[in-house]
């Protein structure tokens, strides 16, 4: 049952849209083209917190960003040799490719060491990146990975008085809720069976990979496989966090009373106080608030729905009490379960992925159609703000990639509809601005994304950070012109005042009155008092169309148009014009749309 979303509070930051570009930090200013199968550090590269200049970060925030998400931050297993730095060696039998998974935490009181000059100062060294960060005008989002961690976790540098996870569990005991681990008590973990011709570090030698890992007893894996001997598509290299459910399904912790999910973030941080709640609910709100006190401004919850809401509203709660103004976005999968992610749990923002990507992704592939879209936002429409909108992240396949479009010129219409259509955060991922199309051959994992295991270099973004130089000048002009059209229409987002406010459908009244308008176009209107929009997009690759699109009456009146012609003027390129005709509450505009086009029209 749909219940009321509590009013969004008209803060500067609302005013207007935010964009998110989310980089892989170590991949960003690499500029070794070797790109080696299962490369090492020093055969491929690999860039550096420094990389990010202050040239590089001006020309990120004039693309039209508000937000970087520096992804791949907290120290996680690695091959290559720290040891000189105090660093154990991390075992190749479970660790995903060379570099290692972002997503398999070794100590979240420190950053991953190949970022770093000096991997000895790596903390000073991502501090002053941050600050860097913040005199560019951006704000910094990080990972926390709440659901699980690093089979052999092992903070060097947590603060005093911090145990590490595991480090008091009770291991002759398949679960405590105090336990921050499951067990199986009296059986020995066992590294997976490889199959179809896999090998870890394919098949090179390596002193630790000998097909084994000590770890007895067995704990359960970060996806929630309770075998002692996980399978190799099992998230084999984590395990999985309890946070007091016990294997039965009880929660040994309060839930929420009924209603309190209309209450805001300071009473659910009230509601906390005097409640006895789970070890790990206590170890990662000390990690978030430690990372708040270093300057971060937000966070990116790695699988956030394998993780209970009411231990979200006691994390949220606290960060927000400690900086209400910090970013907190999730990735949740279940259309089910939003809104208690967003109410219950405090969330800022989800991804729209099932609902709204996925979508314009069949409609980009050449099988979909429009027509579903306005349902999505009508579907969404109590809680639109808080769905972040994407067409490219770390885990999705590249536009350009054969796999998903082959063309990212296919992302045009798709990335105008998903940066317009709603108030919410736009995202995109390093490289997208590019049409970097993701086939390098880089070791774990197939083409089609960019490696987030290994070292490698990303030829497109490569070609514009231009040795360093961050000018595009060895950019492709395909790649140029496709950059340009990413920065014209992200910084028409965060500086619209229509695009923060109303929004409503015309698609579905031009269906039913318009000749020649077909469910390869979309349209809709967009306005505030002082601005008003008409967006249409043309997804079809091959055909322009032709029509007289049409105003409803309900959009002629909230918009107060008398009878008379109006010119219209797109805002991406400052060159198509037509006129808006409004006589006796019908209103018509000649549209003519080039494959892959589109408008995005200002009412003069």
């Amino acid at each position: 049952m749909k219940t009321d979303i509590e009013p969004i509070k008209k803060t500067n930051e609302n005013l207007h849209k935010q964009v998110v570009y989310q980089v892989f930090t170590r991949l960003f200013g690499n500029t070794n083209s070797t790109n080696k199968p299962w490369g090492t550090i020093e055969e491929n590269g690999v860039g550096k917190f420094s990389d990010f200049t202050d040239k590089a970060l001006k020309e990120i925030k004039d693309l039209g960003v508000t937000y970087i998400w520096y992804t791949g931050i907290p120290h996680h297993d690695v091959i290559t040799d720290y040891t000189k730095y105090g660093i154990s060696n991390d075992d190749p039998d479970v660790v995903k490719g060379r570099a290692g998974s972002p997503y398999a935490v070794k100590d979240y009181y420190n950053v991953d060491p190949d970022l770093a000059e000096n991997p000895e100062n790596r903390l000073e060294e991502f501090k002053a990146l941050i600050e860097r960060t913040h005199k560019a005008g951006l704000k910094v989002i990080i990972d926390i990975v709440p659901n699980h961690v690093a089979r052999n976790y092992n903070s060097l540098s947590k603060p005093e008085g911090v145990e590490d996870f595991g480090a008091k569990d009770d291991t002759t005991v398949v679960y405590n809720v105090n336990n921050n681990f499951y067990y199986n008590p009296g059986e020995a973990f066992k590294v997976p069976n490889w199959r179809d011709g896999y090998k870890p570090l394919g098949g090179e030698h390596n002193q630790l990979l000998d097909g084994k890992f000590k770890e007895s007893p067995a704990k359960w894996t970060g996806n929630g496989s309770r075998a002692s001997q996980p399978d190799m598509n099992d998230w084999y290299e984590t395990v999985k966090i309890n946070y007091g459910i016990s294997p039965e399904g009880h929660k040994d912790f309060n839930e929420l009373p009924e209603g309190f999910e209309n209450e805001d973030y300071t009473k659910h941080f009230k509601f906390w106080q005097d409640k006895t709640v789970p070890d790990s609910w206590i170890k990662f709100k000390d990690i978030a608030l430690y990372w708040l006190g270093f300057g971060v401004d937000g966070f990116r919850y790695d699988m956030a729905e394998m993780v209970p809401v009411e231990f979200w509203s006691y994390m949220n709660s606290n960060i927000k009490m400690k900086n209400s103004d910090a970013f907190l976005l999730a990735e949740v999968y279940n259309p089910s379960l939003y809104r208690d992610y967003i109410k219950k749990g405090k969330m800022d923002y989800l991804y729209d992925k099932v609902q709204l990507y996925d979508t314009i992704k069949h409609i980009m592939q050449g099988h979909g159609s429009t027509d579903y879209i306005p349902k999505i936002q009508e579907d969404l429409k109590d809680i639109e703000h808080h769905m972040l909108h994407f067409l490219e992240n770390h885990d999705e396949q590249r536009i350009a990639s054969p796999e998903f479009a082959g063309n990212s010129k296919k992302g045009q219409p798709a990335m105008v509809v998903s940066a317009t259509i709603s108030t919410s955060p736009t995202m995109i991922y390093f490289g997208q601005e590019l049409g970097e199309p993701g086939d390098e051959d880089a070791g774990f994992g197939k083409p089609s994304r960019t490696s987030i295991y290994d070292y490698i270099g990303v030829p497109h973004v490569q070609r514009w950070v231009n040795n360093k130089q961050f000018d595009g000048g060895n950019s492709l002009k395909e790649e140029k012109t496709l950059r340009d059209f990413y920065k014209r229409l992200l910084n028409i987002t965060i500086k619209s005042s229509a695009l923060a406010e109303n929004y409503e459908d015309i698609h579905h009244y031009n269906r039913q009155h318009t000749e020649w308008y077909n469910d390869q176009v979309l349209s809709f209107v967009r306005w505030s008092d002082t601005e008003k929009l008409i967006v249409v997009s043309n997804f079809n690759p091959d055909n322009t169309y032709g029509f007289e699109l049409q105003l409803p009456q309900d959009i002629i009146s909230k918009w107060g148009l008398n009878d008379g012609d109006y010119q219209v003027k797109d805002q991406l390129y400052n060159q198509y014009q037509s006129t808006l005709k409004v006589h006796n509450h019908h209103a018509t505009m000649r549209i003519d749309i080039k494959p892959l086009e589109s408008f995005i029209l200002k009412i003069n």
